[in-house]
């Protein structure tokens, strides 16, 4: 796409270079019986085989503005229409296909965050649901300490280790402790991002030797994905995760009507955490975010649980109604 058609025909883009091109890349995020879903598609031309991928796409001059240009891209691969998005981050970096050297192309990518109820996906492409942890297994923290850290871990210290020059072994060390709480240091389940770009720096991930390929068996990182798209996710994922502490999106996830544990369980799949039943119960009454209905749930085992709903006139009380949710220490 050449230049002149994103300064004239997209509402919102700024003026680029020549030899620039533009792309849409949308996370689309559904919680579904407790679990956090992504959208994904597969991804043809990434040797030997495909691999899985955002929906993504070129903005050409018949798009009007980013953001139709985004909805039309994820419909025609998936099926999936959009409701309400959000402008999640620009990336900026030399021709994101790996071929910037050959083309002398200057490559954007402008993601977006839609939050949906998931439903089939259909489309040009092979649609499909995915659980994010599939890309970032050492993010899920619900059953306790996920296994693939002592892997990872043990390769970042003998990373931190290389150098001779004890002010870089020693910054290094820092950031293993902000990052993945080692030697002491605290877990924020927000750094998401953070610690993704310290795997790639580190070389520890397929997308750093260039075409990832297909997963590798019991690989503690994760799934790979075409271009930077695992990159794009982790941006998503800590995004999300900062603010269901603030605003109450959470909610965007869950239908009109469920119990207390559905919330929890939706709560605790975002954020990766295991959360205490009843200090969580706690945390949602006092900050009025839910009300009763004259609902019970039906044709389940066990006691009926009643049912309630978001109370939308939080948003009119305060101006942070969240769920915050406590750190973690590790050793």
């Amino acid at each position: 796409m050449s230049v002149a058609a994103v300064q004239t025909g997209a509402r919102g883009a700024q003026a680029l270079p020549e030899r620039s091109s533009v792309g849409l890349v949308a996370v689309i995020v559904a919680a579904t019986k407790g679990e956090p879903r992504a959208l994904t598609i597969r991804v043809p031309d990434q040797a030997p085989g495909r691999v899985d991928g955002l929906p993504a796409g070129p903005l050409v001059p018949e798009h009007a503005t980013l953001e139709r240009g985004l909805r039309a891209w994820v419909e025609r691969q998936t099926h999936q229409r959009l409701g309400y998005v959000e402008q999640l981050y620009t990336f900026g970096d030399r021709d994101r296909s790996g071929t910037a050297e050959k083309s002398g192309v200057h490559s954007l990518s402008v993601a977006y965050l839609a939050l949906v109820r998931e439903e089939r996906p259909a489309g040009l492409a092979e649609a499909a649901w995915q659980n994010w942890y599939r890309y970032l297994p050492y993010e899920d923290f619900r059953q306790g300490r996920p296994r693939q850290l002592d892997a990872i871990e043990a390769r970042l210290a003998a990373w931190a280790a290389e150098p001779e020059d004890c002010a870089v072994r020693t910054r290094r060390l820092d950031r293993l402790g902000l990052t993945f709480g080692m030697n002491g240091g605290t877990w924020n389940e927000e750094r998401v991002l953070e610690r993704y770009e310290l795997l790639f720096e580190a070389g520890l991930i397929p997308e750093a030797r260039g075409n990832p390929g297909p997963a590798l068996p019991n690989d503690p990182t994760g799934v790979p994905m075409a271009f930077d798209h695992r990159r794009v996710l982790a941006t998503a994922i800590g995004r999300l995760r900062g603010k269901i502490k603030y605003r109450p999106v959470v909610f965007e996830l869950m239908p009109p009507e469920f119990t207390l544990l559905q919330l929890q369980r939706t709560v605790e799949a975002l954020s990766g955490t295991q959360l205490h039943k009843q200090n969580f119960r706690r945390l949602v009454a006092q900050q009025g975010l839910v009300e009763e209905t004259e609902s019970v749930t039906s044709g389940a085992a066990g006691r009926p649980a009643r049912l309630v709903r978001f109370r939308r006139e939080v948003l009119l009380e305060r101006p942070a109604p969240g769920l915050r949710l406590p750190s973690r220490r590790l050793g």
